[in-house]
């Protein structure tokens, strides 16, 4: 099924639960209501926004639909529209002084004395009566009074005022007259009938398609999922829309679905970096009930440390960038069932309810300019989505120090958090998204949901960010271990498991049996840091701040300087009767580590060994056996005040 098949079903559930407009209307932030005597006058101003909230909030109302206002030619909406074309006054983004917009109001008022003239309601009439004799002078009317600037920039509806209104009315774009009417718009200005792609049946073709909002980075106004805006993009004479024909009431059905899909707190969307990810369920099959429990379940697969300051931060329309990363994450589902998950057990046994094979749609949208582009487009069902996930946090699964150690094996990263390794950071600690590599986030989702590899750009902008910060934090080693584990066991090659620990699986803790050399080089490299500090304590720069990149790179190059700096350090200990047991101790770590070596190193690791020296470091630093480790340090601290592990 394609993109806009997917979202037109989506929009038929949101029609059965009426929680969506009808074809033709869109549902939009209305700001203010003028309210209307019979003779077009202004009556009374209602403030229809939701001031709950710190910032009043304009209330969603399904309207005539809008549509994308390209060029400099002024177009107007029909029976609503914001203030530059229903009043002719908008606020100047200069100064923030109130300015007339007189050719807006000059559009506003040609289209509704064309469609509303001759008609006999007494809505349409006072509406009609309103846009001929308006002047924007008026603003300041006693009527107006306090709400004259309120008004600028707000979407504006009309009503009409007490017993002329007749009993059931409410606002004028609401009537049956309004309806006929603005019916009778559509049908005049319908497009040519031809097949529509989606449906496969014959109908009128949408000229424009529907403006997208919510996708973070995008323009606030919207931006296209279908457009045609060259020549060059056009073929055999046809325009527009017709170069991909899609019938006009499919194209308003996917518009209205992705808007639903895309608005902060639906409970179908979260961030990656600048990927708006949305999700859903096909509900013909197990019901909305279980469609909708379904959704939640891959909700919390998807995104699951959403606090709800992130969601509030969300709504934002900077959304996305200020939202937290995979600190103080907050798990709902149960402990119990995240561990099952973890462990391979499948949907029924997870929630007995739920049936396997509901098909399931996930969609990823980043900005292009006044368009958007397709990440990603995932179509499953739950069954193989859950199993996934799954497997995903078995490659994940990684020794934690022990200030996370009873986090288990349901509680991994999330696909948000993972990114966020790979980004720089601000003054105060937050990923800035924007220098996350291009394309990134939309290949590692791709590989968490299909069990595919990761991607090779995700390893090595990993290792990029540890040469350039010194930070070896459990997200970035589990990074590295997730690529290596995945890539050898779909290779056919699946690397060994730690033959004290089998039930583990490869790369999760310290194998001292291990000969590979890159990863005994990460051992050797984690016990010289150690060696150092135990002789020097806390100095301003560590052999990881000054070798650590040079050493997972070209090792045959830097360890004999770090071999030779280690013998003065054992030195010191030695000299000094306190710490002459630390020298025994490390001398047998030594021994052990560089007994497996080879007498000649390699001059270069490549790729995917400097991802076994970085686990090799991690797990020797957080090794657990007795006082040959103490508490790792929080992954969050700066490197140069990162002291060693060992004791």
């Amino acid at each position: 099924m394609s993109v806009l098949a997917g979202t037109t079903a989506y929009y038929r559930r949101l029609i059965d639960r009426g929680e969506a407009p009808p074809p033709g209307y869109s549902v939009e932030g209305i700001g203010f209501c003028l309210e209307l005597r019979p003779d077009g006058t202004t009556a009374r101003v209602r403030d229809l926004r939701d001031h709950e909230q710190k910032k009043p909030r304009p209330r969603p109302m399904p309207v005539p639909r809008s549509f994308k206002r390209p060029g400099t030619t002024p177009r107007s909406f029909f029976l609503w529209d914001n203030s530059k074309f229903a009043l002719g006054l908008t606020r100047d983004k200069q100064t923030g002084e109130r300015t007339r917009a007189d050719a807006h109001l000059a559009a506003f008022r040609a289209l509704h004395e064309t469609a509303l003239s001759g008609s006999d309601d007494p809505h349409l009439a006072a509406l009609l009566a309103f846009v001929l004799h308006w002047n924007p002078d008026r603003i300041d009317d006693p009527v107006f009074r306090n709400k004259g600037d309120d008004l600028l920039d707000q979407n504006i509806v009309f009503s009409l005022k007490g017993a002329a209104a007749g009993p059931g009315s409410s606002f004028v774009h609401e009537t049956p007259a309004a309806h006929d009417a603005w019916q009778h718009m559509l049908d005049a200005g319908a497009g040519e009938t031809r097949t529509c792609l989606v449906t496969g049946r014959q109908a009128p073709i949408a000229r424009l398609h529907p403006a997208i909002k919510g996708v973070w980075g995008a323009q606030s106004s919207g931006a296209s999922l279908v457009s045609f805006n060259l020549d060059a993009f056009e073929s055999y004479g046809k325009t527009q829309g017709e170069n991909a024909p899609v019938a006009q009431a499919v194209a308003d059905g996917y518009g209205i679905a992705l808007n639903a899909l895309l608005m902060p707190g639906s409970g179908h969307r979260f961030q990656l970096a600048d990927t708006s990810v949305v999700f859903w369920a096909d509900a013909s099959h197990c019901g909305e009930a279980l469609a909708a429990e379904a959704e939640s379940l891959v909700g919390e697969l998807m995104d699951p440390g959403t606090t709800a300051a992130e969601d509030k931060a969300a709504e934002r329309p900077d959304h996305g960038r200020k939202q937290g990363d995979d600190a103080g994450q907050t798990y709902r589902l149960a402990k119990d069932t995240l561990e099952l998950i973890a462990k391979g057990r499948p949907v029924r046994e997870l929630k007995p309810n739920l049936d396997p094979d509901t098909r399931f749609y996930i969609l990823g949208l980043s900005p292009n300019a006044a368009r958007l582009s397709v990440r990603f487009w995932h179509e499953t069902t739950l069954g193989p989505l859950v199993d996934a996930f799954g497997t995903h946090w078995r490659d994940l699964n990684i020794v934690r120090p022990r200030t996370q150690a009873d986090d288990g094996p349901g509680k991994q990263p999330s696909a948000k958090a993972l990114i966020s390794e790979t980004a720089l950071r601000d003054g105060s600690g937050k990923a800035r998204w924007d220098t996350v590599p291009k394309l990134l986030e939309g290949e590692t989702m791709r590989a968490i949901l299909t069990g595919g590899r990761y991607p090779r750009a995700l390893l090595a902008a990993v290792l990029q960010r540890i040469r350039a910060d010194g930070l070896i934090s459990p997200n970035r080693a589990a990074i590295c271990k997730a690529c290596l584990v995945r890539d050898a066991r779909l290779s056919g090659q699946p690397l060994p498991s730690n033959p004290k620990k089998p039930e583990e699986g490869p790369l999760v803790s310290l194998n001292r049996d291990e000969t590979d050399q890159a990863y005994r080089l990460g051992r050797l490299f984690a016990v010289l840091e150690g060696i150092q500090y135990a002789a020097l304590g806390q100095v301003n720069a560590t052999i990881r701040d000054r070798y650590f990149g040079a050493a997972s790179a070209t090792p045959a190059s830097v360890f004999p300087l770090l071999l030779r700096g280690a013998n003065h350090h054992l030195s010191v200990l030695r000299r000094n009767t306190q710490t002459a047991g630390l020298a025994v101790m490390f001398e047998k770590q030594l021994g052990e580590v560089i007994d497996a070596l080879p007498v000649t190193l390699k001059r270069h690791l490549p790729l995917e060994d400097q991802g076994r020296f970085v686990i090799g470091y991690y797990h020797q630093r957080n090794d657990r056996r007795g006082t040959e480790a103490p508490a790792a340090k929080p992954e969050n601290e700066t490197p140069a005040a990162d002291a060693p592990d060992h004791a």
